[in-house]
């Protein structure tokens, strides 16, 4: 059995965004960098279907982006995958989704996994459209938003996150492409001696132009924040006070107080 994990390195979300020279993404420097929350979802799950499969089956984790994004494949190593791949792209943040899923599709077609797994969407781009586009692709069967999951006998039950709370439970034949959505597991945190096994697995760089061969089917045209609207208030003195003065700017300011 072959399982694929595709990850996205992301700035840690505290940092200060700022448009770059270019004006259609943000800057990089002084930014810090971290796996994409729902991909260590993602990682976990392989991970734990591996361990539950008594370590048969082979894990694969993929990224695609500059060299910064090894730091995000060593980190899944050291989570329990067994080799690496990096799709190496200084220029990423230029490719659109469908290029991304194309890249990625090309660099898993003819290597028959069993299994893919992304999170759910990168927390950047916020897109959530590569997984989807990578089963299509690869014509693999496709849940989303898996809060659940179980596998058995060649195929994989999926509990999905719908809209409004409510829930639905879904049957795939393998091979499938699941993305995966908070709260599906509780990530690990990897071990020191993980960590020190890790720096002996195997990463494979390919470089982009070998599996990309599409034009964008979106150009981003601007990244900019947007215009403050005003400053807040802030109350001074006792509790009491703040509570009178709080009370005459609901009166005067809005119609929640008559």
């Amino acid at each position: 059995m072959k399982i694929l994990v595709c990850i996205k390195q992301v700035p840690d979300m505290e940092s200060r965004f700022r448009p770059d020279a270019s004006g259609v993404w943000y800057s990089e420097i002084d930014m810090a960098f971290r796996v994409n929350e729902y991909d260590e979802y993602a990682i976990e799950e392989a991970v734990r279907l591996k361990e539950k499969l008594g370590g048969e089956p082979e894990l694969t984790v993929l990224s695609l982006g500059p060299d910064r994004v090894v730091e995000g494949i060593k980190k899944a190593l050291a989570m329990g995958c067994d080799r690496g791949m990096h799709v190496q792209d200084s220029a990423s943040q230029l490719k659109d989704p469908w290029q991304i899923a194309s890249a990625i599709a090309a660099s898993a077609r003819g290597e028959n996994y069993d299994l893919i797994f992304t999170g759910l969407q990168s927390q950047d781009r916020g897109s959530a459209q590569v997984g989807t586009m990578v089963a299509e692709l690869l014509e693999y069967s496709c849940a989303t938003t898996a809060i659940g999951f179980e596998y058995a006998d060649g195929s994989v039950t999926v509990k999905r996150e719908l809209e409004g709370g409510l829930r639905a439970v879904v049957r795939l034949k393998t091979p499938a492409l699941v993305t995966c959505q908070l709260g599906l597991n509780q990530p690990r945190y990897p071990t020191l001696p993980n960590i020190m096994k890790a720096k002996k697995k195997e990463i494979l760089t390919i470089p982009v132009s070998e599996l990309l061969h599409e034009e964008p089917r979106t150009v981003m045209a601007g990244f900019y924040a947007p215009a403050k609207k005003g400053t807040g208030v802030v109350l001074e003195g006792d509790v009491a006070d703040q509570v009178d003065k709080l009370i005459g700017i609901l009166k005067d300011k809005t119609g929640l107080l008559r």
